[in-house]
């Protein structure tokens, strides 16, 4: 009998916070149970050949959104087939009550169980879920909540008081919630922190930072501003500063409680610099900063159509750099999608009525690997941190996933570093049918994405297996 039910043979190992190792793997039961100098073919019922290949930890996609604007079971298999491209084995999808994904309010209670079994058996990725407490009832759920294995919750610090450019409706219709505003966060923060008995777990809140007081005066300013249009219209619509006052306004409360913190997809020079100063200037802080494929990679002057509509916008070539910056030193944590599959006819020729964002698992480890690798010098370890290993430990994947070591899951991405392809939805093999990185030139694809140790993407063919689980994160996950 074989020793490995899989083997990766001839692969440079990329190690977070290690390196690159030359060594081959050897799987058995969904799990890494040999790393070698040498692993023999006869020692294996199958394998693959890794020579001239970087082998990386399965990509953590920890910023997601499953079934969004789409069914959410036909959503969680089409857009997992996606993430397989990228390399990411794992995703980490938000979700909220109100207008948008089940288009109902009510206790997670009823919810909760209802989203899990929806989506059970359509996934060909391992997946866990962000929730964002929207009324009080949901404040006093979050005790339940994690023990369900959810032990990171969502505020969006725009929806307080904003009328939505889409239909008119205010945040309360909305969000169909009570009180959104920021004494809901505090006590969105009283209770994770509360919660947080243990050092063993990072219970933590992410935050959607841009202020909507702000927003509005700006909203109002750009629309009646006939020089710019398009992105260029709405970037000047959600500006910087917004990020900036509702990260200090966060950081306050963050301190005040004594919570951890997520400061997702920062999308500009200001913003990066105020998380990481609010950071700095509250020394017990644990925040984590994140940024996307996207703010790293696009910049508005370069697009058309309306296609890149997100929130916060596509800023600048200048933030993109600066963004570069801020993750070749340290300071930005982890590199997500924020993918929401939308269909090119929800975003129109009308900007403000157009549907906020689209889709990019894809592209995860190709564009960190092309525009940073091969462009900017970023070492392939770095990109594997950013990627995997610390998304992993943030939200509570890790030694589980997030690694490549003897005792982990068998999540592996064999990358052709080399490899140049020309992004097409076809080749995202998302069901969305259009994307802002279409006809871009990307060097650095998997040729291999294995969960588990199954191979789920192989030479361009997709398994026909549905491996994802869902991951409890309420306690260290462990090997």
């Amino acid at each position: 009998m074989a020793r490995f039910d899989t083997i990766i043979t001839g692969g440079t190992l990329i190690v977070p916070f290690v390196g690159e190792v030359r060594a081959d793997i050897g799987i058995r039961y969904g799990k890494i149970a040999a790393i070698a100098d040498e692993i023999a073919p006869s020692d294996s019922d199958d394998g693959i050949d890794a020579r001239g290949k970087a082998v990386f930890p399965g990509g953590v996609d920890s910023h997601y959104h499953l079934g969004i604007y789409r069914d959410l079971a036909a959503d969680t298999e089409s857009e997992t087939t996606s993430s397989l491209v990228g390399g990411v084995t794992t995703v980490v999808s938000y979700f909220r009550t109100g207008s948008h994904y089940l288009g109902k309010t009510g206790p997670y209670k009823e919810i909760f169980p209802e989203v899990l079994a929806t989506v059970d058996g359509h996934a060909k990725v391992d997946y866990g879920f962000h929730l964002a407490p929207m009324t009080a009832e949901h404040v006093r759920e979050i005790p339940w909540l994690i023990e369900q294995g959810v032990t990171s919750f969502k505020y969006y610090m725009f929806y307080k008081g904003l009328n939505l450019s889409a239909d008119s409706r205010d945040a309360r219709a909305y969000t169909m919630a009570e009180e959104y505003d920021l004494g809901h966060l505090y006590e969105i923060m009283e209770a994770v922190a509360r919660a947080q008995v243990s050092s063993d777990v990072r219970l933590s809140v992410s935050l959607h930072c841009e202020q909507a007081e702000l927003l509005r005066i700006f909203i109002e300013r750009a629309k009646a501003d006939p020089s710019i249009g398009g992105l260029a219209e709405y970037a000047a619509a959600r500006p910087p500063l917004t990020e900036r006052l509702s990260i200090e306004e966060a950081g306050v409360l963050a301190d005040a409680t004594g919570v951890n913190v997520n400061f997702l997809h920062l999308s500009s020079e200001i913003a990066a610099r105020t998380a990481a100063d609010v950071r700095a200037r509250y020394p017990l802080m644990n925040a984590n900063l994140e940024t996307t494929v996207h703010h790293l990679a696009l910049a508005h002057e370069s697009l058309s159509g309306l296609g890149g509509k997100v929130n916060p916008p596509i800023r600048t070539r200048e933030d993109n750099e600066a963004l570069w910056r801020a993750l070749s030193r340290g300071s930005i944590g982890t590199v997500a999608s924020d993918h929401a599959c939308c269909m090119e006819e929800s975003k129109g020729d009308d900007l403000w009525p157009a549907l906020p964002g689209f889709g990019g698992t894809a592209l995860l480890y190709p564009v960190l690997i092309s525009e940073g690798y091969h462009k900017r010098g970023v070492s392939l370890d770095r990109i594997a941190q950013v990627v995997s290993a610390t998304p992993a430990g943030v939200f509570n994947l890790a030694p589980r996933k997030g690694t490549i070591a003897v005792g982990s899951d068998a999540d592996l991405a064999v990358v052709d570093v080399n490899l140049t392809q020309t992004v097409t939805p076809e080749l995202c093999r998302s069901a969305q049918d259009h994307s802002p990185f279409s006809g871009v030139s990307v060097t650095g694809w998997p040729v291999a994405t294995l969960v588990r140790g199954v191979p789920m993407l192989r030479d361009g063919e997709v398994s026909k297996d549905w491996p994802g689980t869902y991951i409890k994160r309420n306690a260290r996950a462990t090997t």
